[in-house]
């Protein structure tokens, strides 16, 4: 083998696997954020569950993609255990729609592809259309890198020692370990597969070798998942777990079927002469029959990877943590499809969560002003510093995964989430200034006005019902953003008239000048509170459009 030959071969793999991650890059863009919608509806039957999974790997031309999707949904709690057995069944039937697009050799037309593709990416400035582009393109680069690769191959069927390295395939454990290993590197069992097919297809890798390499190449495709499942949930390790054994179990299953029964001639047989098709229908059948096995058996996998990992009693502590947000593989070829609709998902109820803290420390701060008990402040301050923490670790995680994100809804949504944070935050910072006028107040024996008091109140409950009305489920159209607006200018309003009567107080004799200070002050971090509102209002109607 020369060494243009070896050049062309790695040109050829560049540019195959680069194919893939643009055709994954531009679906993320363009249907990511719906992929979750249509996980949940339609996962309710076991049936209708597998043909979700087998229609959106087919889509996505990857089962490793599906199976990440699936985990972070699953750690999200956007879906159960039992759910997403249905999701993986299905996934490894559809991940073999690649090995059938190569055998029907939809490459003579990728140049075609490619040139639509990238003439609409320079070209043609509308978002969706670029998007479809940049499908269009990929899948065009995939096929050519393919093609690259089966001419690079050609001498290798003069060379000794590569045939024999070949030849050891043909041992089931051996060539079990290659595919493993082979893909668990890339990444992609689509990719392996199609590599694999380009080396039959050369004639260095006869049919009877190539099996086993196939079996291996399925149990290599869960480590994507696995790595997904890293730091998250238990029941997200559980899901890769459930992947691990549906491929383990194919692998072993066909493994002996393959050893026991001629069927590698067999397949020989039926599509003679096209090494391509020969391995797309033993991984198309593959995948059909361990899944028709184990449909029965669905509800019984998912109780031995419970019992497998068993729930830890020290997994939850009574310390500062993040309940919805999980770590998620946030780029690369797999992780980033569909990854932004858990993500989205999983920001958005962290916040609620920051936020129904933030509303219980402005409820508790306002009556200990009411009732003078400087006992509050403890609980407001520790309230507060788990605040600041949430604020902090969303922080952190948005600044991670905003770089990555392709997707414009998905980016816009991440872009408020930010400011949202922010925003509750100070809120939290507001709250604990009013609760601190409480110890003011005892030390230096202030109290306020029954007129004050009566003020107070009110300033309590509009605070309360402004914050209530972000937390409503489906908020942020227009009708409610007025709502909010309302609630923000009737803060406005109170402020300035709950100021002038404490000046029309002062003058009359009917309160001290520390006291009006100290209501002073409240009334200005009253008024902070319904800014905020307003912002985290904004940004939400902003996320929704």
């Amino acid at each position: 083998m020369q060494l243009s030959d070896f050049l062309g071969l790695l040109g050829g793999l560049a540019l195959f696997l680069y194919g893939m991650q643009m055709m994954s890059s531009g679906l993320e863009a363009a249907a990511g954020s719906r992929m979750k919608n249509i996980l949940e509806r339609l996962t309710a039957n076991r049936f209708l569950g597998v043909l979700v999974g087998a229609g959106i790997t087919a889509v996505i031309q990857s089962s490793s993609a599906t199976t990440v999707m699936v985990v972070g949904f699953v750690s999200a709690g956007m879906m159960t255990l039992s759910q997403a057995v249905w999701i993986i069944m299905g996934a490894n039937v559809g991940t073999t729609i690649t090995g059938l697009l190569i055998a029907l050799d939809v490459g003579a037309m990728a140049p075609v592809f490619a040139f639509l593709g990238v003439t609409t990416l320079v070209f043609i400035k509308n978002p969706k259309l670029q998007h479809i582009g940049q499908i269009m393109a990929g899948l065009g680069v995939l096929f050519i890198g393919m093609d690259m690769m089966s001419a690079s191959m050609s001498p290798l069927r003069q060379e000794p020692a590569f045939l024999n390295l070949m030849a050891s395939f043909s041992n089931p454990l051996l060539g079990i370990l290659a595919g493993a290993l082979f893909t668990a590197v890339i990444q992609s069992s689509s990719a392996s597969v199609g590599i694999l097919q380009t080396l039959a297809a050369g004639g260095v890798l006869g049919l009877d070798s190539a099996v086993f390499v196939l079996f291996g190449q399925n149990i290599g495709t869960c480590i994507t998942a696995v790595l997904a499942s890293a730091g998250a949930s238990r029941d997200a390790k559980r899901t890769t777990l459930i992947h691990l054994m549906f491929n383990v179990f194919g692998t072993v299953l066909f493994t002996l079927l393959f050893l026991i029964l001629p069927l590698a001639p067999l397949a020989a047989q039926f599509v003679p002469g096209d090494p391509k098709t020969q391995i797309a229908l033993v991984h198309a059948a593959f995948n059909i029959t361990t899944t028709l096995v184990l449909l029965p058996f669905g509800t019984v996998l998912a109780r031995l990877a419970v019992r497998f990992l068993p729930d830890l009693p020290e997994e939850r502590t009574g310390g500062m943590c993040l309940e919805f947000l999980a770590p998620v593989q946030a780029s690369g070829k797999d992780g980033g499809l569909g990854v932004s609709a858990i993500y989205v998902d999983q920001l958005r109820k962290e916040l609620d969560r920051m936020l129904r803290m933030a509303q219980e420390n402005v409820a508790v701060s306002f009556q200990a002003v009411l009732t003078q008990d400087a006992g509050k402040l403890e609980q407001v301050e520790k309230t507060e510093e788990y605040i600041d923490f949430l604020n902090k670790e969303i922080s952190l995680y948005i600044s991670k995964i905003i770089s990555s994100e392709t997707n414009q809804q998905a980016s816009r949504i991440v872009s408020s989430c930010f400011a949202i944070s922010g925003n509750i935050e100070r809120i939290g910072d507001h709250a604990d200034n009013i609760c601190g006028y409480t110890k003011l107040l005892r030390d230096k024996h202030i109290s306020f006005s029954p007129a004050a008091i009566k003020e107070i109140g009110q300033m309590q409950d509009i605070s309360l019902k402004a914050i209530a009305a972000l937390l409503i489920p489906g908020a942020g159209d227009l009708v409610w953003l007025a709502d909010v607006g309302g609630m923000e200018q009737r803060i406005d309003d109170m402020t300035m008239e709950f100021r002038h009567n404490q000046l029309e107080r002062m003058r009359a004799g009917a309160c001290s000048e520390e006291a009006c200070i100290i209501y002073a002050e409240l009334l200005t971090d009253f008024e902070r509170i319904g800014d905020h509102v307003l912002n985290i209002a904004q940004e939400l109607a902003l996320a929704k459009s």
